[in-house]
Parts: structure tokens; C-alpha cells; sequence
């Protein structure tokens, strides 16, 4: 691996980040606050947000399992990997790899930070090759980027040639776990210390049921995560989000009901799929969704719409033709997508 000097900006390198009122306040408790310029009426929504989640992380580390110095929050996992860019990426000098199809935020952000993005198709059933990652690559290539669950196939990544990659890559691998939560693979958090060179996201949207509070979960070593606490804003993740997040990490054995009750319907609901005339293929998954290949996407998809369901159709997405994502939902809502493609003609 090129060090962390070495594939860091320069100028990200050298930055001094801002120093907000709360980042140099620390010691004794306070129960006056004049450092801030804040309205000192309408509590507690006056206040500025603790701008490290430092409660929030210490709660965090004990699921997750790492130290909270490994842990970056972020708005939506959107906002970890729009900073890796701007971290460690010179803008049309550096280029990334990544798999193709899967999640379409990270071309986004490369072309929003001008950054060569190279894609590397597929085989057949939704798996890469390290070989033929690391051959897309050059003396330029920053980061690699793996989905797995993959989406939008929700096949777990082989991760034999997963590890492969992040051995023989000498820059950044990052892997987004935001589906691993439905998965039986273990996930690669655990291999943090042994992987300098991995970034692993999650987030608080899918397994959690947050997806309205907007919180990403970035791990690494803690010299990664100093560069992106660095440049990130300084209240990046508001204080509602922080004390919801709260909430739900005590409400743990809650999200583990949920995630065994989805995977129950995804099961239920593909078997489902399996017996539909429109069907042709059903993809296998790991995530709270699956693919599925259907006679017409397009006019399915527009006949479901029209019964007021909404699915995703990947028609136009590399190795997806004529292909629909289905998202899990309670039982009432997958019966009546089933009952309405019965009735489909």
C-alpha cells in the first residue's frame, strides 16, 4: 500500500481544518455557553450539535464492535464517499475502478469531482474478478469501489477475490455493506485491522428503518478517518439525527426482529416471483430487494404504476435488460404486488 501521505491530496494534507466553538471546548462541564454566538432561548434546538457524535459513537462501537476512532458519521453514506474523492483524488489527474453494474452514486460523485471513473462489467452472475479490477487500474488509480450486497443484483461478492483486491491494491479499497445486515456473510469490519487500506460503509437506512434521518457510517483506520473528520463540515450530522440514532441503537433487539422478519418475506415473495407467467429469471440476494428478470420491464413497470406500486426498473442498467428491482415490504404490501401481477396481460 502507497502510504496515506502518498495517496492524500496535498493541499488535504497540509489543510488546517476549522476549529468550531465546540471542537475547542473540552474539560469540565459548563452550563453556561457564550462561545457560539447561538440564541440562548428555544432549548435544546438552540445549540449546536456535537460536531464528533461522540455519545453517538461510543453507543455505535459497542454494536459494531471497533473503537469509536474508527468510526466516521456522515450525512447518508452519500456524503463518506463524496469525501473520498475529495480527499484523496486530484481532479483530472487520479482516477478510481469500480464494478459495474452497482450503485450509481459513485460515477455521481467522481463526474461531481471531475475524476476519471472506470468500470469494469460483470460476469454472468453479478461476480468480479480482482484480476480484472486491478488490471483497470494504474499508477493514478486512488480507489477501487465494491457494493456487496451488490446492488441493484443483491448477490453477496466473492470474498475470496474481495480480500485478493485489498491485498494486491496499494491504494484505497472501499466497500459498501449498506445491504450486509440481510446478508449470512460476516461482515469486513472485522478485518479493519488487518486491511489498512479498507474503508468499509454502512448505513442507518436499510436494516435501521432511518432512512429519513440521513446517517452514513464510515470505518477505517483511524488515519483515514482523521483525514475525513479533516475536511468534512462541522456539524455535518444535526443533533435530531444524532439523538434518534440514539434511540434506535437501545432499540437494537427491535432492528434484529425486523431483519429476521424481511428475510422471512424476501423468501416468501420470491417464491412468489418463481410461479409468475412474467417471470423469467429470479437473481438470488442478500439484501432487502432482488432482481428479476420479467418478460417487459418497461410496460410492467408502467402497469404497476399505474395499480399505485412502485418498483425500479433497471431495464437500461449493464447486464439488467428487461430486468425489475423489487424492494421487501410487510406482508400486506408484497401480497398485493403479487396479486397485481396475476393480473397482468
Amino acid at each position: 500500500m502507497r502510504t496515506l501521505q502518498e495517496l492524500t491530496r496535498p493541499n488535504i494534507w497540509s489543510l488546517k481544518p476549522y476549529s468550531s466553538a465546540r471542537d475547542e471546548y473540552s474539560g469540565a462541564a459548563a452550563s453556561v455557553f457564550l462561545d457560539a454566538n447561538e440564541n440562548p432561548y428555544n432549548m435544546p434546538h438552540n445549540r449546536y450539535p456535537d460536531p464528533m457524535q461522540r455519545e453517538l459513537k461510543t453507543e455505535l462501537a459497542k454494536i459494531k464492535k471497533v473503537s469509536p476512532e474508527h468510526i466516521f458519521l456522515g450525512n447518508g453514506s452519500d456524503e463518506a464517499i463524496d469525501l473520498v474523492f475529495r480527499a484523496f483524488c486530484e481532479p483530472r489527474i487520479d482516477n478510481v475502478v469500480a464494478i459495474d453494474p452497482t450503485y450509481g452514486m459513485y460515477q455521481v460523485c467522481a463526474g461531481v469531482n471531475d475524476v476519471e471513473y472506470r468500470k469494469v462489467l460483470l460476469d454472468e452472475n453479478f461476480q468480479f474478478s480482482a484480476d480484472k479490477l486491478l488490471e483497470a487500474s494504474d499508477e493514478r488509480t486512488k480507489l477501487i469501489f465494491l457494493c456487496s450486497p451488490n446492488n441493484p443484483s443483491g448477490n453477496d461478492l466473492l470474498r475470496s477475490e474481495i480480500e485478493k483486491l485489498i491485498r494486491n491494491f496499494d491504494g484505497l479499497v472501499i466497500l459498501d455493506e449498506a445491504y450486509n445486515d440481510f446478508s449470512e456473510a460476516p461482515s469486513f469490519l472485522e478485518e479493519l485491522d488487518k486491511y489498512p487500506n479498507l474503508i468499509v460503509l454502512q448505513t442507518f437506512s436499510k436494516a435501521w428503518g432511518c432512512a429519513a434521518i440521513r446517517l452514513g457510517m464510515a470505518f477505517a483506520s483511524p488515519e483515514i478517518i482523521g483525514v475525513l473528520n479533516k475536511i468534512k463540515y462541522p456539524y455535518n450530522v444535526n443533533q435530531l439525527t444524532q439523538k434518534q440514532a440514539v434511540e434506535m441503537l437501545h432499540r437494537y433487539y427491535e432492528i434484529e426482529r425486523w431483519v429476521r422478519t424481511l428475510k422471512e418475506e424476501r423468501g416468501n415473495l420470491e417464491a412468489e416471483f418463481a410461479e409468475l407467467p412474467c417471470t423469467e429469471h429470479l437473481f438470488p440476494s442478500d439484501a432487502n430487494f432482488f432482481l428479476v428478470r420479467v418478460t417487459d420491464a418497461v410496460n410492467i413497470y408502467k402497469y404497476l404504476v399505474g395499480e399505485g406500486i412502485i418498483v425500479r426498473n433497471r431495464h437500461s442498467v449493464s447486464l439488467c435488460g428487461n430486468c425489475l428491482r423489487v424492494t421487501v415490504g410487510t406482508r400486506m404490501e408484497n401480497e398485493k404486488l403479487v396479486e397485481a401481477l396475476k393480473r397482468y396481460k
